[in-house]
């Protein structure tokens, strides 16, 4: 069978062009997309899909592109879609971003030049001892890098010109959907799916050469308001309620050394703050509540709940609200009724030459919702590591593998029907 090579560097061409253009997402924005930069990569993407021949492809007034790689087969073979996200994390800024291309890689510390305090050190990123010889993609200190998620978009995009130059390969029709605001929860929100015609799907989203992703958290997110009592602090003695001191006294009750990023791993859930801000009169945090199973979740909001109502008794004349809203659910219970999805996975990481690693995901993609909105879809490895944050990099080598696995999906389903 014909393996995608790339001989000509233009899956890193493609990533490093793409990561060149802002998409961070707004989680404080109202508007669809939440940020409109986000288009712009968009554009592109539609015009380069149009270049290959793929002459379906648009970009959607809510930021969507779609695009159709029609089939090569007589067979009967259900729909796949290959989804990534365009947008990028606003936990760090994404503009101006420089890549960098570290070559022949051999365990070295790699300080970054716009801000030499920012080094990758093999001691603290373990996935770098697999990587002697590869050529390792960075920022250059001031940004994240982007992979998180154009690795997958760049990887999709060459599989698709791959299978476009290819049609002796046999596969059914596929299709492509690049989203917006995944960072923010809002990835699927105005997904088309009775457009998109697809019936089991693959997110390009993962870590670690070789995985893939079958669960996910179960996710809340919360918004914690307090309204306290303000009132001039040289004569407050007795009157003032100050809201963000209260707020902080949650903060601060909440578990430490459990229920903590910081102090969780594998199927530990927890409470986290992820802004807070306000005034005396009122202040207001915004949490993300995550867990394993919807038990667990349910339990976490109730947590936060009592913990609240206990550290508000002490401050009779404030109130407060609490609003936990779902945000997206475990994928598995969807993905056990429909074992072939993973299993062609599997198989086609194997075709790669690559062990295979079934793997749950502390965080969540578009997959997990897609799942639920009846579009099966497990997470395939894209090769990003250190995500949301400057110390970001990528393996140009692990962007080929997640290429040639796509196409062996593609032949996979079509061989099976």
């Amino acid at each position: 069978m014909l393996k995608y090579q790339n001989n000509n560097k233009t899956l890193q061409g493609r990533f490093t062009k793409y990561v060149q253009i802002d998409t961070q997402s707004d989680p404080l924005s109202e508007t669809i997309p939440s940020t409109e930069k986000q288009k712009d990569l968009g554009r592109v993407l539609v015009a380069e899909l149009l270049e290959m021949g793929i002459t379906d492809a648009h970009l959607d007034n809510f930021g969507y592109v779609y695009a159709t790689i029609p089939s090569t087969t007589e067979k009967e073979v259900p729909v796949i879609c290959f989804c990534s996200h365009m947008d990028t994390s606003p936990d760090c800024s994404g503009k101006n971003v420089k890549p960098i291309i570290h070559s022949n890689y051999q365990g070295q510390d790699l300080v970054l030049p716009d801000d030499e305090t920012i080094i990758l050190k093999m001691a603290e990123h373990p996935d770098l001892k697999d990587q002697i010889g590869s050529d390792i993609i960075t920022a250059s200190g001031t940004t994240l890098l982007g992979a998180d998620n154009k690795a997958g978009v760049a990887e999709i995009m060459e599989a698709a010109a791959f299978l476009i130059a290819h049609p002796e390969i046999k596969h059914g029709k596929i299709r492509i959907l690049f989203t917006p605001d995944e960072e923010i929860g809002r990835g699927v929100d105005k997904a088309d799916l009775k457009k998109l015609g697809a019936d089991f799907g693959y997110t390009i989203d993962g870590e670690t050469l070789g995985s893939i992703e079958d669960e996910t958290f179960s996710a809340d997110g919360a918004v914690l308001t307090i309204n306290g009592v303000s009132t001039h602090p040289g004569f407050a003695k007795g009157k003032m309620e100050s809201a963000i001191k209260i707020l902080a006294d949650v903060i601060s009750a909440l578990p430490a050394d459990c229920l903590s990023p910081e102090s969780t791993e594998l199927k530990e859930g927890f409470i986290h703050p992820v802004t807070f801000g306000g005034s005396v009169e009122q202040a207001e945090a915004r949490f993300i509540l995550r867990a394993f199973n919807d038990e667990e979740l349910s339990a976490n909001g109730e947590l936060l709940d009592a913990t609240v109502q206990n550290i508000i008794e002490d401050f009779p004349n404030s109130t407060y609200t609490l609003k936990i809203t779902p945000q997206y659910r475990n994928m598995k219970q969807v993905l056990d009724q429909y074992p072939q999805v993973i299993e062609y996975g599997i198989e086609a990481i194997k075709r790669a030459g690559i062990v295979p690693k079934q793997q749950s995901i502390r965080g969540g993609t578009d997959g997990s919702r897609l799942s639920f909105m009846g579009l099966p879809c497990p997470n395939i490895f894209a090769g990003e590591h250190a995500f949301h944050g400057k110390q970001e990099w990528a393996s140009v080598q692990d962007m080929e593998k997640a290429v040639q696995t796509i196409v062996n999906i593609a032949s996979i389903w079509e061989e099976k029907a």
